[in-house]
């Protein structure tokens, strides 16, 4: 019996597949993009674990993310085991979706308004903002359209200019910016329920040197990055471990992973002045930062894979994964 592994990005299987192989677990890989499936055949027995990211159209797979909610459907319905399934996947591309949920387990988040429509909409939502504020895409990662306003001015232009670029679902966020003492913003990793540590990220070379009225991040504060962007040694040095965490938040974020089935998470947070956590991000598809993990001895994608070898035993002992029939009707095409 195989272990299945939803994905889009070739470069963030490379750790993944390694710590698979060590293990000496059996796998397959569904690149998600072009493909079929007959939803009238069983899917093949096995765990799957889902890897597609919110940020996949950025690489050129703008079906990734409607075929995997599709996908994710048929596995479920055939009761196939899924690491990250549907409700993770529903919220992994939703940012409102993670707000709600967070704001119904008693978590602070930013104040956010959500647009959907014409320029108008976007002036009559950025009139109600205090400023500062950014914008941001619903769904998305690598900190697509994070861009940050000072004045109205600044945010007049920007809408009236309207070479932006557009949200893949046509939404964008107007989010309060958050005003850290120190120039810095952690993210907690969990797998399985269990907390692995928590991650410090220099935010110094962010906003805070954009004297403009109107400042973009880009993806600089993502722990890996493409092939085609390899992640520098100037990149690296942005995160460093925050020892000794051990704030009452992590057994909230647990909370809301168990109640929303999300298996692996990291959740990111600013501190404001008053010592107040906002939380604004949770990330299924969480990447780890190589610096960070070989100068304290961590390994969380090994923790993954051993999330993934215990479901996978529990999936071998039940009989709703024993195949009624010869596989059929599903094809992915290869990654060209």
């Amino acid at each position: 019996m195989n272990i299945y592994i939803l994905y889009e990005n070739a470069d963030w299987m490379i750790p993944l597949r390694r710590e698979l192989e060590r293990a000496e677990l059996p796998y397959k890989e569904w690149f998600i993009q072009d493909g079929y499936v007959d939803l009238m055949c069983e899917p093949p027995p096995g765990l799957f674990i889902n890897r597609i990211s919110p940020s996949s159209h950025t690489r050129g797979h703008g079906n990734s993310i409607d075929f995997t909610r599709e996908l994710l459907a048929w596995l479920e319905s055939y009761g196939r085991r899924v690491i990250n399934g549907s409700r993770a996947f529903a919220m992994e591309t939703s940012k409102v979706g993670q707000y709600a949920t967070l704001r119904k387990a008693n978590l602070r988040t930013p104040r956010t308004i959500a647009v959907s429509g014409n320029q108008e909409d976007l002036r009559e939502a950025g009139a109600a903002m205090s400023l500062p504020f950014i914008t941001k895409h619903n769904c998305g990662g690598k900190g697509l359209g994070v861009k940050l306003f000072r004045s109205r001015d600044a945010f007049e232009e920007f809408v009236a200019n309207g070479d932006y670029e557009k949200p893949v679902d046509n939404i964008m966020l107007l989010q309060e910016y958050i005003v850290a003492p120190q120039p810095f913003i952690t993210r907690v990793e969990i797998v399985g329920e269990e907390f692995l540590y928590a991650v410090k990220v220099d935010t110094s070379r962010g906003f805070e040197l954009c004297p403009a009225e109107s400042c973009e991040i880009g993806d600089a504060f993502c722990p890996t990055s493409d092939a085609e962007e390899p992640a520098t040694v100037d990149r690296q040095t942005l995160f460093s471990l925050r020892e000794g965490f051990d704030d009452p938040i992590i057994d909230q974020y647990i909370s809301v992973m168990r109640e929303n089935k999300i298996d692996v998470a990291g959740f990111e947070f600013i501190e404001d002045a008053q010592g107040n956590k906002y939380t604004y991000d949770i990330n299924g598809t969480t990447n780890y930062s190589p610096a960070v993990e070989s100068r304290h001895g961590l390994n969380g994608m090994a923790a993954i894979v051993q999330l993934a070898a215990g479901a996978l035993r529990a999936v071998q002992t039940d009989e709703r994964n024993e195949p009624a029939g010869a596989e059929c009707g599903y094809k992915f095409r290869e990654q060209l």
